[in-house]
């Protein structure tokens, strides 16, 4: 497994004081051809947003949207007339398709804390489609759960036509994200998955800001990713890397802090 880390301080960030963003790939001001995207993977915002402020209404087409709400509650209106309040372990996914409108506000008297996450569709051209689905902290405690999943892949529970329902949301990408509140001293395991296109199997991995807004060195909870042939990278909140491996082989995440750490998994560009 090759392991490419990608620190929170390399991120792109603003503070816009009603907005406190951290950028994965570029977006925004923040452009960086190294870092644009990864597979069907194009947007990782960490996002918080003060107490009765927020994004107001505006455009989107042609990106699958999802948003994974960690702490606050996270008001949502669209030209398809959903109106929702999120709060935390609910994930949202617009599938933008040939067009759609939408605000998103903090809700109530507090800042919300949500990781904005886009992909490309498969598909180019599909009507607009709008899902939310709820994790409880108990079903991620110490295992994966798959909170998206590719439309067609309803081994793992997806249920394509259901605005709200069990398992994950549907995504029109080849891509799976998988969320776990992982306790000190427990690891997960997790397979890389066949990939849609040469060049190895990718997965991303991310670890949530969980203990507070800190544009300096991540601190917080502390996680270890390693596989049975030496490769180990250490990472802190905040901070995610780039994971390059073969289809079948086993990679695993440890956490190796004295705080749960709240992961984020992708798998890009899979079958």
């Amino acid at each position: 497994m090759k392991i490419v880390p990608r620190y929170s301080t390399e991120r792109g960030h603003a503070d816009h004081g009603w907005l406190k963003t951290f950028h994965t790939f570029s977006f925004a001001m923040y452009q960086d051809d190294a870092h644009d995207h990864f597979g069907c993977l194009r947007v990782i915002n960490e996002d918080r947003v003060e107490a009765h402020t927020g994004f107001g209404t505006h455009p989107h087409r042609e990106f699958e949207i999802f948003s994974y709400v960690v702490a606050g509650e996270l008001e949502h209106r669209d030209s398809m007339g959903n109106v929702e309040i999120l709060k935390r372990g609910d994930l949202q996914l617009t599938s933008a398709g040939t067009g759609i409108r939408h605000s998103e506000k903090a809700h109530g008297n507090s800042q919300v804390h949500f990781l904005q996450i886009w992909s490309i569709p498969s598909v180019p051209r599909l009507a607009p489609k709008y899902f939310t689905r709820h994790f409880s902290d108990a079903e991620k405690a110490d295992r994966w759960a798959t909170v998206v999943a590719p439309v067609e892949a309803r081994d793992v529970g997806v249920l394509k036509d259901e605005r709200e329902g069990k398992g994950p949301a549907p995504v029109q990408s080849p891509l799976y994200l998988h969320a776990t509140l992982l306790s000190p001293g427990k690891a997960l395991p997790s397979v890389f998955k066949k990939n849609v296109a040469p060049g190895g199997s990718k997965k991303y991995i991310h670890v949530v800001q969980t203990s507070g807004y800190n544009p300096k060195k991540a601190s917080g909870a502390k996680v270890r990713v390693f596989d049975d042939q030496g490769a180990v990278q250490e990472l802190h909140e905040g901070d995610g890397a780039y994971l390059l491996g073969e289809a079948g082989k086993e990679m695993k995440v440890e956490n190796v802090g004295d705080k749960v750490a709240e992961v984020l998994l992708f798998d890009v560009d899979v079958e």
